[in-house]
């Protein structure tokens, strides 16, 4: 085979293995107000009688994220489910003030800004690495009293440097605002979110969504994580999820989690990442419908 046959036979591979973003709809979207006029952009699948479920994002990513676990049809035949999009991220308003994204508060009341717009009673809350901390936001302000309980995906719920891999969102170059730097890097941290390699054109993809973050709000994004108190005072059922082979946030930060809470349960991915929806959507979808049902 010469050389433009495997080129084509390389895009004929990716073209095949791209995930079609615009092949199921939400079935409504809609946009929550914060208390600083911030407009959120969130949408809800699935079920609308059923159990009430916030996916909440990381850093450089977007509603996007959780595309297989909105689209699996036992999850959206089952729950009610939430997305959106951070402050700066997506669809969502990328206001050019520091305070916006430096202060906890500002987050906290952006989620319950999201839990009002959807009319949520009791929803349980899943966030993935920078999502961790947004919950943590919120339950330092608000507490857990009005959500069914607590599943951490990749928790960076610390600014304890030896919990953090190899790989950093933090890194100069990702921060840099320099293009041709941020691009480079982003594409590399995008990357290395995963065990199993991405597609190309999937890759593609996920770094022109990081690349919608403009270089100031990630470096005011950049603040410390201190949430032992919060953590602590966890009453509700909570599920820790983590990859083995994360190279973004270690698997110790996990195991700290799991001492602080009292009442944390553990699911460890062997051979999986940073990504663990993404990776092995199955397993995780399964135990996360078996978590609420639990919890409920």
């Amino acid at each position: 085979m010469n050389r433009q046959s495997h080129r084509l036979a390389r895009l004929l591979r990716n073209a095949a293995a791209r995930i079609d973003f615009a092949s199921v709809k939400p079935i409504r979207e809609f946009r929550a107000k914060t208390p600083d006029g911030v407009n959120i952009s969130a949408q809800e699948w699935g079920n609308p009688d059923g159990p009430e479920i916030i996916f909440i994002h990381g850093f450089l990513q977007s509603h996007l994220s959780w595309w297989k676990q909105v689209t699996d049809s036992m999850l959206a035949n089952k729950f009610r489910m939430i997305t959106f999009d951070l402050p700066g991220h997506g669809g969502s308003d990328k206001p050019c003030d520091p305070a916006m994204f430096n202060n906890g508060v500002h987050y906290a009341d952006m989620l319950d800004a999201v839990i009002t717009a959807s009319g949520f009673k009791k929803s349980l809350l899943v966030g993935w690495s920078y999502g961790t901390r947004v919950v943590c936001d919120y339950l330092t302000k608000y507490g857990d009293s009005h959500i069914g309980g607590i599943n951490f995906v990749g928790s960076a719920v610390s600014s304890d440097p030896t919990f953090r891999g190899p790989v950093s969102g933090y890194t100069v170059g990702v921060l840099s605002d320099d293009l041709v730097q941020s691009v480079k890097a982003t594409r590399e941290f995008d990357c290395s979110c995963f065990h199993t390699p991405l597609s190309e054109a999937d890759l593609d993809q996920l770094t022109a969504i990081s690349m919608m973050v403009a270089s100031k709000i990630r470096q005011w994004m950049n603040r410390p994580a201190f949430y032992e108190e919060s953590l602590k005072a966890i009453r509700v059922p909570m599920l820790v999820t983590h990859g083995v082979e994360d190279q973004i946030v270690l698997l110790s930060l996990a195991e700290y989690v799991l001492k602080t809470v009292p009442r944390a349960q553990a699911s460890f991915y062997e051979n999986v990442g940073h990504s663990v929806f993404w990776e092995a959507p199955s397993r995780f979808n399964r135990e996360l419908a078996a978590f609420i049902q639990k919890a409920n």
